[in-house]
């Protein structure tokens, strides 16, 4: 007869917790020691290297920016002085904001060396500086270029390179509109405001004054009035663009000079027009108004 061995219960099991609790303990070293490795990764790419030939990219958003060796974006904070060059950043400041240290550091293309400076912090380090601003790398900018501390509480901005501030330059001014060219003598544009007006060959809008009269063709605009209000100068009716050219009339003024109407209303250009397409003649003194290409008030 064979003889059968006889196990404890309770050994079995312990066996089997021990051989299951060694089966996972390989995947949970693992686990852990890859949390720890990236997490060590993520402390060390917050951290500042030494800085490395500094350079300057050009960013979309602020213009020129300085970076360091490893293309991280370098930024100075408003509560440092660069006369003399101070850093107020410490403790959990600058573990937010990692000082640039100083040794080795070298300026690249596009940054003055004469411009890079050191200053002593309270632990005894070297930071860097750009025109006296001390440097800092952000520890939220995980990837080269990255400007995430840019304007950070109101106080901390990406260097350009001369030590300033870089920061979203303002627009461009919108560039006077230049004089129509090849305009003629007399025709009409869309106004967005007044609709169709009448205009010169010089784009000046062209203006009617009800106190002046069509029948008999009259103009009171005289004197005082002549020194903000023109009259226009008589055009060829070949040379009359969206007008009827019958509508066309010259008016013989009382010092003899000829001026344009349109059917039969004098017609004037503003001085207060100070560039093509102004019309801020219109309703000047409730009497005077732009004019439809069939002479009507443009109200």
């Amino acid at each position: 007869m064979r003889a059968f061995t006889s196990v404890p219960v309770a050994f079995t099991v312990t066996a089997v917790l021990l051989t299951a609790g060694c089966g996972s303990s390989p995947d949970t070293a693992a686990t852990t020691t890859g949390s720890a490795e990236r997490a060590a990764s993520t402390n060390n790419g917050a951290q500042p290297s030494r800085a490395g030939r500094l350079s300057v990219w050009k960013s979309e958003q602020l213009g020129p920016v300085v970076t360091d060796g490893a293309g991280f974006t370098l930024y100075r904070f408003d509560k440092d002085t660069s006369k003399p060059p101070t850093s107020n950043c410490a403790g959990e400041c600058a573990a937010a904001w990692p000082p640039v240290l100083a040794d080795g550091a070298k300026a690249g293309l596009g940054i003055d060396p004469g411009l890079l400076g050191s200053v002593k912090r309270a632990d005894g380090t070297k930071q860097l500086t750009l025109a006296g601003w001390p440097l800092y790398r952000y520890a939220q900018d995980t990837a080269p270029r990255q400007t995430r501390g840019q304007g950070v509480g109101g106080t901390w901005f990406s260097a350009a390179p001369d030590g300033t501030k870089a920061q979203t330059p303002a627009p461009a001014p919108e560039a006077e509109p230049s004089e129509p060219k090849d305009l003629p003598a007399l025709s009409t544009v869309d106004d967005a405001e007044l609709g169709e007006i009448v205009r010169d060959d010089k784009g000046r809008t062209l203006y009617r004054f009800t106190k002046d009269t069509a029948w008999p063709m009259k103009s009171n605009c005289v004197g005082a009035c002549l020194e903000k209000w023109k009259p226009a100068e008589l055009v060829d009716k070949k040379d009359v663009e969206g007008i009827a050219p019958k509508l066309v009339i010259p008016y013989v003024r009382p010092d003899g000079t000829k001026q344009l109407t349109i059917d039969c209303w004098p017609l004037y250009w503003f001085t207060g027009d100070e560039k093509p397409g102004d019309t801020t003649g219109q309703g000047v003194n409730g009497t005077w108004f732009a004019v439809r290409p069939n002479g009507k008030l443009a109200k």
